[in-house]
């Protein structure tokens, strides 16, 4: 750990206060402008700015629209601090006075409404306000400090895409890397865990083959709205019959496309099926039981040909290094007390957050920052109306409340940064 005081501390955020407005602007405009994964051009290139204006060495499209800013402060560690960018193509419902009405072209070619439903509005906020305020107070740190603002995290290959295109031969390794995620949970809460803290997950697109024909005449072809049924429910049995109950594991089948006419008996079916399990060995058995389950339906409905099974996007567990993380959480319950500092639950959800830590092979650490009115989260959780109540991430209702939000996120990641970094003119840390 770190011989930067508490002291250091309070002197480096003391100026957090003031920031704030500018901070809150930030938000809005980031939220206003939502931007799709490899197309967050606008959001990169203020991003930039605000890094150049705060004496960063700034490198652009690493990953083709990602972001780094590099601080060389002196002998020390080299901290990496990760925001991603990128938004989702959800119609945003919040009914707030900044809500986004933007609209974009997906990787598909279709317009599509889009948002900032998970959040990544405020993380890249959070990152920019820790590298001001970090740049700021040079005096009081030593080492470097690189902070990553990541696109394309919703598309499943933003951060092995930075680290294919020489990330770290541009801008140097780390030795830690830190990362955060806002949640619906009570604002002002920081939630950490030890080891697995988010899970793995596939995304398959299937394309089931048939043989198309008149909807009069059905004994003439192979039916693939038929098949894709008998496929969707099959693949229901595979968690409750083939994964063991002490291993939690999903299969969801989120999309389904077939035929465009009532009287017309379509080609083809495509599904698109997400898988997640906080074990890579299990999530490689639900790839291998789709991948069964598919070919056998195919085959008993006398398709023409095999199905073809595609992996669209494939995301790691997250797991955080044990002993940086439990070092991390003592110096959240010393800086925000251990009411607010919470263990963090197993979440389904996935992150390609950890590919830092892995490519770089040092100790990488991600935890968890509540977004949502203290009051009404807690309540809801007490009554049984969380899920039922409280938008989650990806929901067209996600609306962080900003303060402390803003606040808390910032603090995270200064403190997180100033617990590895060493007391300026002493090379020391980890």
């Amino acid at each position: 750990m770190s011989i930067v005081t508490t002291e250091t501390t309070e002197r480096v955020l003391a100026p957090l206060e003031a920031a704030l407005p500018e901070l809150e602007a930030l938000y809005v405009d980031l939220h206003l402008h939502p931007e799709l994964a490899f197309t967050e051009t606008r959001t990169a290139a203020e991003l930039a700015r605000r890094l150049t204006e705060d004496g960063f060495e700034v490198h652009t499209g690493i990953g083709r629209t990602g972001v780094v800013g590099v601080l060389r402060n002196g002998e020390g560690p080299t901290v990496l601090l990760r925001a991603d960018i990128d938004a989702l193509p959800v119609e945003e419902q919040t009914g707030l006075s900044y809500a986004s009405t933007a609209r974009g072209v997906d990787s598909e070619g279709r317009d599509v409404p889009l948002m900032h439903a998970c959040g990544h509005d405020m993380h890249a906020t959070w990152l920019s306000g820790a590298a001001h305020l970090l740049a700021a107070s040079r005096d009081e740190w030593s080492g470097t400090l690189l902070a990553v603002f990541q696109p394309g995290e919703e598309a499943g290959d933003g951060a092995a895409g930075m680290v294919r295109d020489g990330l770290f031969d541009r801008v140097g390794r780390p030795d830690v890397v830190f990362g955060q995620h806002i949640v619906p949970g009570p604002a002002g809460w920081v939630l950490t865990r030890p080891g697995v803290i988010m899970a793995a997950t596939d995304t398959l697109r299937i394309t089931l083959h048939g043989r198309g024909g008149h909807g009069s005449r059905p004994e003439t072809t192979v039916d693939p709205a038929v098949l894709a049924a008998s496929v969707v429910l099959k693949l229901q049995t595979i968690v409750s019959r083939e994964i063991a109950a002490t291993e939690p594991a999903v299969v969801t089948v989120g999309s389904m496309h077939v035929g465009t006419a009532a009287n017309v008996i379509a080609d083809h079916a495509v599904l698109e099926v997400n898988t997640r399990a906080f074990d890579d060995a299990v999530l490689v058995r639900l790839r291998k039981a789709i991948e069964r389950i598919v070919n056998g339906e195919a085959a008993a409905a006398g398709a023409p040909q095999p199905p073809t099974v595609e992996v669209v996007a494939s995301y790691p567990v997250t797991a955080n290094d044990a002993a940086a993380s439990d070092e991390l959480t003592e110096v959240f319950r010393g800086h925000f007390g251990a009411e607010t500092t919470m263990p963090a639950p197993l979440v389904t959800g996935s992150e390609d957050f950890s590919e830092f830590g892995r490519a770089a092979g040092v100790p990488s650490v991600f935890w968890l920052v509540g977004g949502f009115d203290a009051q009404q989260v807690i309540t809801a959780m007490t009554e049984g109306r969380f899920e039922t109540d409280v938008p989650s991430n990806h929901s067209s209702k996600f609306a962080p409340v900003l303060h402390p939000t803003l606040r808390t996120g910032v603090e995270t990641l200064v403190v997180a940064a100033l617990s590895r970094f060493a007391r300026p003119g002493v090379a020391e840390g980890r």
